[in-house]
């Protein structure tokens, strides 16, 4: 397993960044002043954007693995890594996502911790309804973990 750090020709994994975010006008809010790290496993499994939000913060803006190889840790191995990579840099790391159990259970399960929500931010930001889980996304959820 192979994880990387590429400041270049990073639209080029737009097809596995919109399956973490849909909306491709979203992620070029974020993609060229984020770090865009990849995860190979005998080819390309994950990606992630991390941006700095300024004093410490960092936010995990967009996590993707390719549907095939979902449920086999390569999100979690790349959270490790993020870890350790912005460890003496990050006081506290952001992640926000839909109201979806499996989902918040994920990131609780790789430390982060229920901090704040934000009413209709999936209604208020997308030209179209989000679904996950099989329900409409309204409000995001943001987690946290200090360092």
């Amino acid at each position: 397993m192979k994880i990387e750090l590429l400041r270049e020709d990073k639209r080029r994994f737009l097809d596995l960044l919109l399956e973490g975010d849909e909306q491709e006008s979203m992620i070029e809010t974020y993609l060229y002043r984020g770090d865009l790290f990849t995860l190979y496993d005998g080819g390309l499994k994950s990606v992630c954007v991390v941006t700095c939000e300024g004093d410490g913060v960092y936010e995990l803006k967009n996590i993707a693995t390719y549907e095939e190889f979902r449920g086999r840790g390569y999100g979690r191995r790349l959270i490790e890594y993020l870890f350790e990579h912005y460890r003496g840099r990050c006081r506290v790391m952001l992640v926000g996502t839909g109201d979806c159990p499996r989902i918040l259970r994920f990131y609780e399960r790789c430390g982060f911790t229920v901090s704040h929500r934000v009413e209709n931010f999936f209604i208020d930001h997308y030209d179209h309804p989000i679904f996950d889980c099989g329900e409409q996304l309204v409000d995001m959820v943001y987690l946290r973990k200090e360092f």
